[in-house]
């Protein structure tokens, strides 16, 4: 135990710096997934065929193929001919990330908005709201309360899917364990990632459940933001929903 240690305080500079690689994946990842989540979900609903078409063949997919085959796609195929795109190992993984995870966001905000109830579409057409007044000013944020948990979900899969970006030579956290476990062994290394992983994973979840409270407190429901934070909520017959 006293060797691991020793090599994991060697370690922990390079560790420290897959960590920031991790992070920078996750984050930046998450956003384009978020600005792709909600284009995709918005085209995804509209009564032109070309503009829904295109929305479908694209989260399709993304949705259909597999977020690995993609990334090898990007950083080894785009860089041969006809194509001749070559992109930076970082920007590729980012890519990767929010273009998959994006899809599937795209179908947790069309079915986010669909869910809003008839009678706030019915009020705004009773309001003579624009088309855009509609969605942005009405049912949009009721939607945006509705889809923060099916977000988050997909947010702890990308942290997750960031895993396999050391395959295209990203050295993030995952391929600094793997360097770790040559010094210290198998048992240790994975532990430590398990560890660390579930933090990162953890500290994402509480950000999100504060932003639901926020997003269900402006429509004037849910708990207050420590309550939602810190416990569930229990209904009146002591049931956790």
């Amino acid at each position: 135990m006293t060797e691991n240690l020793e090599a994991l305080q060697g370690a922990l500079p390079y560790l420290l710096d897959g960590l920031l690689i991790t992070l920078q994946l996750t984050v930046g990842g998450a956003l384009l997934a978020f600005v792709i989540a909600i284009a995709l979900g918005l085209l995804a609903r509209f009564d032109n065929i070309i503009l829904r078409g295109f929305a479908r063949t694209v989260i399709e997919v993304f949705r259909g193929t597999s977020l690995l085959v993609q990334l090898f796609f990007l950083f080894f195929v785009l860089p041969l001919p006809p194509f001749n795109v070559e992109l930076p190992a970082v920007l590729v993984g980012i890519l990767g990330l929010g273009l998959n995870y994006g899809a599937y966001g795209a179908e947790v905000v069309r079915g986010s908005i669909n869910s809003v109830s008839r009678g706030q579409w019915e009020a705004t057409t009773a309001l003579s709201l624009s088309r855009t007044q509609r969605m942005w000013r009405v049912i949009f944020p009721q939607a945006w309360a509705l889809m923060i948990p099916s977000l988050t979900n997909l947010l702890i899969q990308l942290l997750k899917g960031t895993a396999v970006v050391y395959l295209i030579t990203i050295v993030d956290l995952t391929a600094e364990l793997n360097k770790l476990r040559i010094d210290t062994d198998v048992v240790f290394a994975y532990s430590l990632g398990l560890v660390v992983y579930f933090v990162i994973a953890y500290i994402l979840t509480i950000a999100m459940n504060a932003l639901e409270a926020r997003a269900k407190h402006k429509l004037g429901q849910g708990t207050r933001l420590r309550e939602a934070v810190a416990a569930p909520t229990v209904d009146a017959e002591g049931d956790v929903p």
